[in-house]
């Protein structure tokens, strides 16, 4: 079975865990979209593993990862990810993880870029982790890209790469900034080359490949649906397509090959970075960091927090098909005596179902909310639904009605083996 795996909120849902927790009857792991931006958390027998561009498959053996032609790839930051994972057990060889000679490449200009780009908006920044995806999507657009093909042969990339600066440097100048160090750049970039070109493969082939072959592949979705170029909360997005769309553009599979498509939700909501969120309360957020949850595991960042959003979770379900929703985080509401749930916006007196266009009209919602009883207990223990409280129950089923689809798993704990099957 082929399966993608979107986060359908805005990112952090807990995608890397599922992708883990699935990984088991997979054969082949794919990313399709996004940089380092993002991080998978995962949490194996007892050790904390966070991967921004390695697919969360390496951590099962056996098992093929591949980096898609849709991801932009920092070489240097990928050297550093794989040398920290190999430090802590994990094996990865040419066999076990290819990238496709289609990626783009994140040079140490771009995230110069972003940052200087940040800076110029000033209380209109976007809020982005500055390295440097924007501007390696633009230079995709603008057709002047580097991808990692060009590393295949070092003299020739070498000098593509010096090129690449030389143009940059002409711009920082017009932008006022300070121009890039060269020589430094070629040789920090051709250094994390040498190390990632047996890596490199016409991944295309090879995903179609193993489809013919009957093996099941799974998707891993980097982001959340509502970062989105298309579908988010523009221009507060980031500049890829997150929704499972940009599964099949992003590794070449075509889309009739995909079986099933999985969103990961929390039970709650959270946001980093800025941008509209309707739903987002003091109150959940600051019982939540008090729990010590909500840090970005890319940036250290304490994340905004806010109540369940079935408007959100409603709409996303509709433009990524969702077949089914994998909940997380369900225990973060233990100690919580009510919770409430968006199930509309107000939108000057008008009622929405769905969300607005415009960030201006985003940021004049008003959440309507319904309020459940809490369950009072601690369910980190729970390893059945049979052992779930009967007002958490209740909590996941009305979820399931406002979204539209089935909740089929909930998370009560960060580790593999607190994901319950739900009945």
């Amino acid at each position: 079975m082929n399966t993608i795996i979107i986060g359908s909120q805005w990112g952090d849902e807990g995608k890397g865990k599922m992708i883990d927790f699935l990984t088991e009857t997979a054969d082949v792991v794919a990313r399709g979209q996004g940089g380092n931006n993002a991080g998978h958390t995962v949490i194996a027998n007892g050790q904390k593993y966070i991967l921004h561009l390695v697919p969360s498959g390496i951590l099962w053996p056996g098992k093929l990862c591949v980096i898609g032609n849709g991801v932009v790839l920092d070489p240097i930051g990928l050297v550093d990810e794989i040398n920290q994972l190999k430090a802590q057990g994990v094996t990865i060889t040419s066999e076990n993880l290819l990238i496709s000679d289609r990626a783009h490449v994140v040079l140490p200009l771009h995230k110069e870029m972003d940052a200087a780009q940040e800076t110029a908006l000033g209380k209109k920044a976007i809020g982005t982790t500055k390295r440097g995806i924007g501007p390696t999507y633009a230079d995709k657009a603008r057709r002047i890209g580097i991808r990692m093909a060009d590393m295949r042969k070092p003299e020739i990339f070498e000098e593509t790469l010096r090129n690449r600066i030389k143009m940059a440097n002409v711009e920082f100048e017009r932008m006022g900034l300070p121009t890039m160090d060269e020589d430094q750049m070629v040789a920090d970039v051709c250094a994390a080359a040498d190390v990632l070109r047996p890596h490199i493969a016409n991944t295309i082939p090879v995903m179609n490949k193993a489809l013919k072959e009957g093996k099941s592949i799974l998707f891993e979705g980097a982001q959340g649906a509502y970062l989105d170029v298309d579908f988010g909360t523009y221009p507060f997005v980031t500049s890829s397509n997150t929704s499972s769309a940009g599964a099949c553009t992003g590794t070449g599979v075509p889309p009739h090959k995909i079986d099933r498509i999985i969103g990961v939700c929390k039970a709650y909501t959270t946001r980093v970075g800025a941008g509209p969120f309707v739903t987002e309360d003091d109150e959940i957020s600051d019982h939540l960091h008090s729990m010590g949850r909500e840090f970005g595991a890319t940036t250290g960042r304490a994340r905004r927090c806010g109540w369940a959003d079935g408007v959100l979770l409603r709409f996303s379900a509709m433009f990524n098909g969702f077949d089914e929703m994998a909940m997380t985080n369900l225990d973060g509401y233990d100690k919580c005596a009510e919770i409430k749930i968006c199930t509309a916006y107000e939108l000057d007196g008008e009622m929405l179902e769905y969300p607005p266009a415009t960030v201006a009209e985003w940021e004049r919602c008003k959440p309507v909310y319904e309020t459940m009883p809490g369950w009072l207990t601690d369910i980190s223990g729970c390893r059945s639904w049979e052992e779930i409280p009967e007002n958490a129950q209740k909590f996941v089923k009305r979820m399931s009605e406002l979204i539209g689809c089935p909740v089929s798993t909930v998370g009560v704990g960060p580790d593999r083996e607190q994901t319950i099957a739900v009945k």
